[in-house]
Order: C-alpha cells, then sequence, then structure tokens
C-alpha cells in the first residue's frame, strides 16, 4: 500500500585529505575475492568495507593513475549492487566504465589494481575479455542502457530469469543513444533495471535542461521511495544547503511541499481539507490512491515516467543500507524501472569534492625515498627546462587569437572543454562558446547549422568521438559544402586509454568523402597556422593532432596560410655528405604529421648502413588534396615510395598514396614504383605507455627502420 513516511538518516563517512603512499589496512576488503564474499557481510560492515575500499582506491590510483573523482563516486553503489545482484549470472553493465575500478576491485581484482593502465596490467574500463564480470566493452557514453536492454531481451527469448542493471551517468543521460533505448525499453515491455549515477557532472560540469530537469527532482527534497510489497511511497528528504544544484533552483523542500495545494486537483484538496492538509514536518499516512496522486502531481514533469519507466528516487547514493533496501525491492518488480541516485564525485576525498574537474583523472604520484633525496646533490642553478606545450593548448591559443579579431568564430564542444583546451576561450568568448553535452551527432550538425548563417564553427572533438558523428559530417557538413572546421584532437594511439580511444580511423573515414581537406601538422607550430590555413579556407576541413606535447617548437603566431594540398621537403639524407657519391637508390619516405620528425631520424640511422641511398624525407601536411605534383614527379624518377603514419594502414594515407600512384602508373603506362605502407596494422593496440604502444607497432624508430630495411636489401 502507498503511504508516506521520513527518510532515514544517512550514515556518516570516512573522509580524507591526502593520498596514502603506503597500502592501507584493508581486513574486510582484503576478504573479498568475489561478490559472494560481500553476501556474508552485515549492514555495519558494508559500511566498513566502504570506508576500506575508498582507501584502497585513494592508494592504487596514486600508484598507477587513471580516472579518480568518478570512482570514489561509486563506492557504496557499487558495494550495494554486488551485494544485492547475483552477478555475473546477474548482468551488470557499466556506462563509460571510468567508474569501474570498485567494481574490479570487488570482482576478484584486487590485487592487480596497481596495474591498470599499464601494459599487459588491467584496461582502463571493463572488457569482456578481462573477466566474466565484465558484461559488455565500453569507453564511450551512452551505451549501457542499449547493450543491457539487448541482453535483456535475449535472455527472455532464451528462457532466462536473471536481471540486467544498466548504470548510467547524468551526463551519459544527455546523449540522445539513451533515450532511444529507454524509448524501445517501454516498447519492447522489457525488465530492465536503469542506475541513474546522478553527480550533476561528466568530466566538466554537467549543462543543459536535462541537467536543470535533474535538478529540479533533487531539489524539491521529495522521493518516490520503494516499500517491501513493491508500491510506491512518497517521502521527504533532507536537502543540504552545500548541494550543488542549488546552482539551478533555490527553492527547497518546505516550499515544494507547501505548494501542494495550488497544483493539485480541488477534489484531492477537499479529501485533504477534511482531514487537514499535512505540513511538510507532519506527514502521515495517506491512503492509496491519494498518495499516488500526489506523486504525479508533486512530480508532473518527470521525464521517465513520462516516457513509461517506473520511477524511483532520487536517493543518496552514499547510504549503503537504503542503496541495498532499495535494490533488494525493485528487483522484484516487471518492465522497465529507473532508480534514481545522487552521489557526489570525488565523495570522501576533501580535494576532490572541491574541485571534480581537476581531479577527474591524476597521474601517478612520484614515490620520494628520504634516503636518496639526500645524497643527490641540487643544482639550484641549473635552469628547468619548460615543458612543451600540449596540442590541446595550441588548439586553445589558436581559437582566442583568432576570436580576438574574428566574430564569426563560433566554438562547439561535445562536453570536452577541458580536454580541448577551450576553458580560456569559454570565459573570454563566452558568447561564442558551445558545450553541447555529450552530444556528438547533435554537435556535428549544429555547426551546419550556423555555417548556413554565415558564421564559421568550429568543431573541437576527439578523433575516436567524431567517430560517433559521421553521418552528420557526411549529410549535414560536406554534402552541403558548409564551411564548418573539425579541431580533431587525440589523432593516433593515445597511450593508457587503450583501444577504446584511440583516434586511427578518422583519415580513412573522412578521405572517402567529397570536399574535405584533411591536415595533419608535424609540430606545434604547424599545428597553430594549419589551424588558420583551414579555419580561412571555405568549406569542410579538419586538422589532427595527437595527444600530449609536442616536440618544443617555437610557434609563429603570424597566422600563415600553407598552401592547401601541399607537401614540403623537410630533409634530403645522403651519407656521402658532398654529395658527390654513386647514387644507386633513391627513396622518397612521405611522412604524414608527427611522424616527419621519426622518418629524419629513422633515415640518418639507415644512411650510415646504405651509403649509396638517398634518402627525400617529405612533410606531406595534408592527406586530402594529396600533392599530386610532388607524386608524379616521384613516379616520373621510379623513386622507392614509403609512407608513414600514426593510424590505420588500411584506408589511411599510405592506401590514398597507393591508389593515386597505381591510377596514374596505369594511366601513363610507367613502371610502378616500390611502394611501402607504414602505419598501425589490422588489429587493436592494447593499452601502454605511448612509446610501448608506437613500439608494438613498429612505429618508433627501429621499428621503422627495420621495415624499411626490406626494402633497401
Amino acid at each position: 500500500m502507498s503511504k508516506t513516511k521520513i527518510a532515514n538518516q544517512k550514515y556518516p563517512l570516512k573522509t580524507f585529505d591526502t593520498i596514502p603512499m603506503l597500502k592501507p589496512h584493508t581486513p574486510l576488503l582484503d576478504g573479498v575475492d568475489s561478490p559472494a564474499d560481500l553476501k556474508k557481510m552485515s549492514t555495519a560492515q558494508l559500511q566498513q568495507l566502504a570506508d576500506e575500499l575508498r582507501e584502497f582506491l585513494l592508494y592504487t590510483t596514486g600508484v598507477s593513475g587513471g580516472h579518480f573523482g568518478s570512482n570514489l563516486g561509486v563506492v557504496e553503489l557499487t558495494i550495494a549492487l554486488h551485494y544485492v545482484f547475483n552477478s555475473p549470472k546477474d548482468q551488470i553493465v557499466w556506462d563509460v566504465g571510468h567508474q569501474a575500478y570498485p567494481h574490479k576491485i570487488l570482482t576478484g581484482r584486487r590485487d592487480k589494481l596497481t596495474t591498470i593502465r599499464s601494459q599487459h596490467g588491467l584496461t582502463a574500463f571493463p572488457e569482456r575479455h578481462e573477466s566474466e564480470y565484465d558484461t559488455f566493452g565500453v569507453g564511450h557514453s551512452s551505451t549501457a542502457i542499449s547493450a543491457g536492454l539487448g541482453m535483456s531481451l535475449a535472455m527472455r527469448y532464451l528462457g532466462k530469469r536473471d536481471k540486467v542493471v544498466s548504470i548510467v551517468g547524468d551526463g551519459a543521460m544527455t546523449g540522445g543513444m539513451a533515450f532511444e533505448a529507454m524509448n524501445d525499453a517501454v516498447q519492447q515491455n522489457a525488465d530492465l533495471i536503469v542506475v541513474l549515477n546522478d553527480n550533476d557532472m561528466s568530466i566538466s560540469q554537467a549543462t543543459g535542461g536535462f541537467s536543470k530537469h535533474l535538478a529540479t527532482l533533487w531539489q524539491r527534497g521529495l522521493a518516490v521511495d520503494i516499500d517491501k510489497n513493491g508500491d510506491a511511497i512518497f517521502t521527504k528528504r533532507v536537502i543540504s544547503s552545500e548541494d550543488r544544484r542549488i546552482r539551478h533552483y533555490l527553492h527547497m523542500a518546505n516550499e515544494a511541499l507547501d505548494d501542494w495545494t495550488s497544483r493539485l486537483p480541488n477534489k484531492i484538496v477537499e479529501k485533504l481539507a477534511e482531514k487537514g492538509i499535512p505540513k511538510p514536518s507532519q506527514l502521515e499516512t495517506l491512503p492509496e490512491k491519494i498518495a499516488n496522486k500526489l506523486i504525479d502531481e508533486v512530480f508532473p514533469e518527470n521525464l521517465f515516467k513520462a516516457i513509461g519507466f517506473q520511477y524511483f528516487g532520487p536517493f543518496d547514493g552514499h547510504d549503503v543500507a537504503k542503496l541495498t533496501q532499495i535494490f533488494e525491492r525493485v528487483k522484484q518488480l516487471k518492465g522497465a524501472v529507473l532508480v534514481h541516485v545522487h552521489t557526489v564525485k570525488g565523495k570522501g576525498f576533501l580535494p576532490a569534492e572541491c574541485d571534480p574537474i581537476t581531479y577527474h583523472a591524476i597521474t601517478k604520484l612520484k614515490k620520494i625515498n628520504p634516503a636518496q633525496e639526500k645524497s643527490v646533490p641540487v643544482d639550484s642553478q641549473k635552469p628547468v627546462p619548460t615543458p612543451a606545450k600540449k596540442y590541446s593548448q595550441v588548439f586553445g591559443e589558436f581559437i582566442c587569437d583568432k576570436a580576438a579579431t574574428d566574430k564569426k568564430l563560433m566554438a562547439i564542444t561535445p562536453a570536452m572543454a577541458e580536454g580541448s583546451g577551450m576553458t580560456e576561450f569559454a570565459k573570454r568568448f563566452s558568447s561564442q562558446f558551445f558545450d553541447v553535452a555529450i552530444a556528438e551527432q547533435h554537435a556535428v550538425t549544429l555547426a551546419g547549422g550556423m555555417a548556413t548563417q554565415g558564421v564559421k564553427p568550429i568543431v573541437a572533438i576527439y578523433s575516436t568521438f567524431l567517430q560517433r558523428g559521421y553521418d552528420q559530417l557526411i549529410h549535414d557538413v560536406a554534402l552541403q559544402n558548409l564551411d564548418v572546421m573539425f579541431a580533431i584532437d587525440r589523432a593516433g594511439l593515445v597511450g593508457e586509454d587503450g583501444a577504446t580511444h584511440a583516434g586511427v580511423f578518422d583519415i580513412a573515414f573522412m578521405r572517402t568523402v567529397p570536399n574535405m581537406v584533411i591536415a595533419c601538422p608535424k609540430d606545434e607550430n604547424e599545428c597553430y597556422n594549419l589551424l588558420n590555413t583551414c579555419y580561412e579556407h571555405i568549406g569542410p576541413s579538419a586538422v589532427r593532432y595527437p595527444r600530449g606535447n609536442g616536440i618544443g617548437a617555437e610557434i609563429d603566431k603570424n597566422q600563415a596560410m600553407y598552401p592547401i594540398g601541399k607537401a614540403a621537403l623537410e630533409q634530403t639524407i645522403d651519407a656521402n655528405a658532398t654529395g658527390t657519391g654513386n647514387v644507386a637508390k633513391k627513396v622518397a619516405v612521405l611522412a604524414f604529421g608527427t611522424m616527419v620528425k621519426t622518418a629524419v631520424t629513422a633515415c640518418q640511422n639507415l644512411a650510415e648502413t646504405y651509403p649509396t641511398t638517398t634518402f627525400f624525407v617529405y612533410n606531406m601536411r595534408f592527406v586530402k588534396p594529396l600533392d599530386s605534383e610532388l607524386l608524379d614527379t616521384l613516379l616520373a624518377q621510379n623513386c622507392s615510395i614509403v609512407t608513414l603514419e600514426e593510424h590505420q594502414v588500411m584506408g589511411g594515407a599510405g592506401s590514398a598514396v597507393n591508389e593515386y600512384i597505381v591510377a596514374q602508373a596505369a594511366k601513363t603506362s610507367q613502371v610502378l614504383p616500390t611502394l611501402l605502407n607504414i602505419g598501425i596494422p589490422d588489429k587493436y593496440i592494447a593499452h601502454g605507455s605511448p612509446e610501448q604502444q608506437l613500439a608494438d607497432c613498429g612505429l618508433d624508430v627501429a621499428g621503422v627502420v627495420k621495415q624499411m630495411q626490406t626494402i633497401l636489401s
């Protein structure tokens, strides 16, 4: 029977302000080798386990580096899920997966967690090959409800009665795919539990109408609870004045409750008046029909209920006792259910709670040996070298410089303002900055719409995320030849983030699109000026640049313009310094992007072994259009051609060179030269350091030398 009650008081959690350098004492956690071990614990022990798990997370992430705030925020939620549900038979699906470290710890990988993101260590995200508890491989946003629904429908068909739980963040809910799946779940009458982990964040601050909608549900101080019979319970919650969502709405719980009468039908008001309308502090059990009507009226615009989900919440996501109670009850229900929990990103670590953006992820902490530190002399006069700029910093400087002189510049990001280097631009040019949340498809088409009005939109996006907007790039931008520039960050291998975030397909999927211009800078200076070149170009264009720091090249900010589709001879390398030796062979190395430096070093090494060979290293700058004049010259000279790129060989820049050379040779009846394409092979590259990944692909200097020797012997 539906009724009302006052919500339970939350358990005081242990908090930390430093990251431990030594492994903490965790007696309960040390006894958890699988979720089955959780089920033997009492509620009090679960609360102690949460404290131990949080402290262990602090320690291990300090050792390995990695995602930080999001994992601290789901400690209690993860414990409750594995306590109640029978994984791996019950399928627990994490969205994105950067919050899955506690899940890994509780599913038999505790002692390996310090290896996370390291070569041959645990992956940064759930992966099916790593554990039977990782039900679906993730890394991109907004997929968990679709995957969970697919599991549920297949299990229904196979006659299985196990449960499926999809855990989705409020940031991921801004991706349209999540709502496509919810719509279909209702249509299919599927048994599916969706847990909305609402922390008012993605990587950056959550934005948009959906964020405000969740704030409305939370700030009312009301909740839809569930009793042991599965019936709805109308409750009042305590709201903290420190709650982040107050930035959206200042009205508090009592105001919402006092406003009941203004929104209830007259018949209900009259019925309540017979007993006296309850004040917020005097909630009593109400008849079922009236309680249900209150729920409908006080949550009239609840989006999830409108779609057709059974909605419960919002609940305190750090109250492990309450969460276990809720999950025990909702798992008995049939149909599509959504449990709304509120968590704090960085919970329990005070610096992360205060600054969740900075503490989204951390690097490894350096271990200091006091004895060694004292024995090493310090030269106070020695200057500290200035680190090279990150490519995202170069992009950030360019858009600020350009916007200062061009008011038509519009910058768009799908929830990656910090990662893409746009924070300064957002402050200085707020009316020209658009964070559209995790909505890559929308970001691309939004830019197309802007371009029709004579402004110049720049879509700043990671290569791996542009994959999600491919149809929009073709249909909504390139087909109409609209003036949109794509600033593609994280192009190439991305080190510890692994295969899910690698930007190694964009050349292949963009170069087949008519009207596109694709540029690949070799260093920071070329990045800045190729951004300017493509910005001034009329039509769709893309500049792709890697993750991390450049090589320290000085940037000329006079905003140079490079001829589109023209390469530059970077260096001629001949072991005969005078150039008078007997040159028996010519090799042209066509290097794309940051592979130019590797190409020069590799050819310098080879020149010592092959003194009768002259190496011509070209900085190609553009994948599309290619420098056809250069290629015609190399073909006429029967020069051996090597292409070098940090991208898949299949369909990449080398493939484009091959296509042109083969077609021209057939057209002009010339002999085909020797062709060698060096790039990433047809496989996914496992996580590791950038250096390890390049070596794995044969894209370090030694690997390039070895491959080039096959055409020189």
